[in-house]
């Protein structure tokens, strides 16, 4: 079985999950798209991993590989394949199914907690804890997709998790983080720790104890899981 995943920036990698997926017996690709274009073939895929980037989906004028990558997600959904957004990559989901992408009210950089609203949910749907500490690092936000189920919200933003289908799953949050990737992003992202409500400080973010990564990437697990389960391997 064949994973993909889109990274858009050096130093937003696919984190825990690339490690997770290669244990269970996945073989694991990479289109580093900040420094080559070309896409893979869709039909030798058999699940898309959508990183995130400081860039916007809305930046197609400036970055015009979003137009074909955005075609790609589209036709991995159209076969109904497994696809994760993470971050920015959940933004692009959630446009290629013609929501809107925009500046949310309240930048998110740190460790804050969402709260699940997957509940009142039946069928096969993807649940998180009533409430868990998660890691974030976002500015823009989405408007929730035509026919998709919403999986976690919080204080600071709205729509943090949905689900499309069984296969789609867009998160707003990181929960791939780990120590290292943390402080990539402090080191290369620095200039958006400006104070507020919802930014937290370099030390702050950088403090978490293992534990708190361990907890994520658990969670991680749990989605992949979800996407992709162990008999598919």
């Amino acid at each position: 079985m064949r994973a993909h995943v889109f990274q858009h920036v050096p130093f937003e990698g696919p984190g825990s999950i690339g490690p997770r997926l290669e244990a269970r017996g996945w073989l694991v690709g990479v289109t580093r798209l900040f420094q080559d274009h070309e896409l893979p073939n869709a039909a030798e895929i058999d699940f898309l991993i959508v990183m995130g980037g400081p860039m916007s989906v809305n930046d197609e004028q400036v970055l015009p590989w979003l137009v074909p990558e955005k075609r790609f997600i589209g036709d991995m959904i159209t076969r109904g394949k497994p696809v994760l957004g993470v971050c920015l990559g959940a933004q692009m989901i959630a446009n290629v199914l013609g929501s809107k992408v925009y500046p949310n009210a309240e930048k998110e950089i740190g460790w804050f907690p969402i709260q699940s609203t997957a509940s009142g949910h039946h069928g096969r749907v993807l649940r998180f804890p009533d409430e868990c500490v998660v890691f974030h690092w976002h500015g823009e936000t989405f408007d929730l997709p035509a026919g998709a189920v919403q999986l976690a919200t919080s204080a600071a933003c709205r729509n943090q998790a949905f689900q499309f289908g069984s296969n789609v799953i867009g998160l707003q949050f990181h929960l791939e983080t780990t120590p290292d990737s943390a402080h990539d992003l402090v080191a290369h992202c620095r200039e958006d720790l400006v104070p507020a409500q919802y930014v937290q400080t370099e030390n702050v973010i950088l403090a978490a104890p293992a534990e708190r990564y361990a907890t994520i990437n658990r969670l991680m697990s749990d989605v992949l899981s979800f996407l992709v389960p162990d008999r598919a391997t």
